[in-house]
């Protein structure tokens, strides 16, 4: 028997990225074993009310405007009227909030409990203890996971940060990663319609002339000072000037996509370093399949999915040694530098002369990636994690804290 689950979430489509990319395709895959879904998330511009998804996914889009990067406005009663509604019109038994920035999610939590449902929360992000931002979010996630009925993180090292933060039960906090959709990132010889290798493919851009040595680097990041942008902008000068037959393809956008522009200006890089802007999920395949090399130079990740897809479309991997990061991928798959310039830089002339040397195989990489990271896995552990739930605990937590209030009176 199915359950009847509301996803809840400041973060999902049309904006890209890595929540918004993992509540669909976990919801998709719930659907798929019987399970009745719905997300629940703030209207995105002119897109509010009822949506229907693939496979039916029935999407409410509330009328709740935003405060920073596609945050709602933090409340605790602001959206408990259509939250109520919404949870007794579809007969919610369980409600699944996502990311910490994600106040809706909270306060959806809030009111779940109070209404006697069970609660799971997912974190996908790394926080510190010491600036403002952090601590504001740790003392709300200690609010609202006080009696969380179980959280999932989606590295070891996510879970480590998490229990420190919301001082959760570590027995209530399991390990669950991303995935990807993997016959979605395929590498380029496997398109039946590509016409050529990726060498090819850069003589043509080139007018015929291209060199066989060229080695082409793929970014792809929200272009912000946390992904590690600025290391970003310090690095590609350096080895640019260190190997002139290094090419870069960088897409994303952001704040710091106006001091990249001027990077590329200042060193006369323009045929050099193409800047893409801000590409669409399904376009994703199609920019890193032009690459030999994905560069990831985050500061804090605590998962990296984008890592995976590249690695699917056959891409070598150089990334920083940080968060979740490191139990990502195996060792023959990617190289790991210090998040500091030097160090990044070294690895990454490195990873070139490899790739031109030969050493660097990356035939397997898709199929590999196909077996270690499927969506239907992650769905079955969420599952069980779902079935672990004691709803007499949940009812015995909401009448505890009623003889609490009352006796506060």
């Amino acid at each position: 028997m199915g359950y009847n689950i509301a996803m809840v979430t400041d973060f999902f489509y049309p904006q890209p990225g890595g929540v918004e990319f993992h509540v669909y395709h976990l919801s998709q895959k719930l659907i798929d074993r019987g399970h009745s879904i719905i997300i629940i998330t703030h209207q995105y511009g002119h897109r509010s009310g009822i949506r229907y998804l693939t496979n039916g996914l029935k999407v409410y889009y509330l009328p709740i405007e935003t405060v920073y990067r596609s945050a709602s406005l933090p409340g605790i009663f602001i959206s408990f009227p259509v939250l109520r509604n919404v949870f007794i019109r579809e007969q919610i038994e369980i409600v699944h909030g996502h990311a910490t920035w994600s106040a809706l999610a909270h306060e959806a939590f809030v009111h779940a409990r109070t209404m006697g449902l069970r609660t799971v929360f997912t974190e996908h992000s790394l926080f510190g203890f010491a600036d403002l931002g952090s601590i504001w979010g740790n003392k709300i996630l200690k609010f609202t996971l006080v009696d969380a009925g179980h959280v999932i993180c989606v590295s070891h090292t996510c879970r480590e940060n998490t229990v420190l933060r919301s001082g959760v039960e570590s027995a209530k906090v399991s390990v669950i990663p991303n995935a990807v959709v993997s016959r979605d990132f395929k590498p380029r010889k496997g398109d039946e319609n590509a016409s050529g290798t990726k060498k090819e493919e850069r003589e043509e851009q080139d007018g015929g002339g291209g060199d066989d040595d060229v080695v082409t680097i793929v970014v792809i990041t929200r272009l912000f000072p946390n992904k590690g942008a600025d290391l970003l902008n310090a690095i590609i000068p350096k080895i640019c000037m260190a190997d002139s037959r290094v090419r870069f393809v960088i897409a994303g956008d952001g704040p710091k996509f106006l001091d990249l522009e001027q990077t590329r200006e200042k060193y006369f890089l323009q045929e050099r370093v193409e800047l893409l802007g801000a590409v669409r999920h399904e376009e994703v395949r199609d920019v890193m399949v032009l690459g030999d090399i994905y560069l990831h130079p985050s500061l804090t990740e605590a998962f990296g999915t984008v890592l995976v897809e590249a690695v699917s479309c056959g891409l070598y991997v150089v990334t920083t040694k940080v968060g979740g990061i490191p139990e990502v991928l195996p060792g023959n798959m990617t190289s790991f530098a210090e998040p500091e310039e030097t160090s990044l830089v070294e690895t990454t002339l490195e990873v070139i002369q490899k790739i031109r040397s030969g050493e660097i195989d990356t035939t397997h990489f898709h199929d590999s990636v196909g077996k270690m990271y499927s969506w239907g896995d992650i769905a079955r552990r969420t599952e069980v994690v779902y079935d672990s739930l004691d709803l007499d605990e949940v009812n015995e937590s909401l009448v505890d804290r009623l003889a609490t209030s009352i006796c506060l009176m």
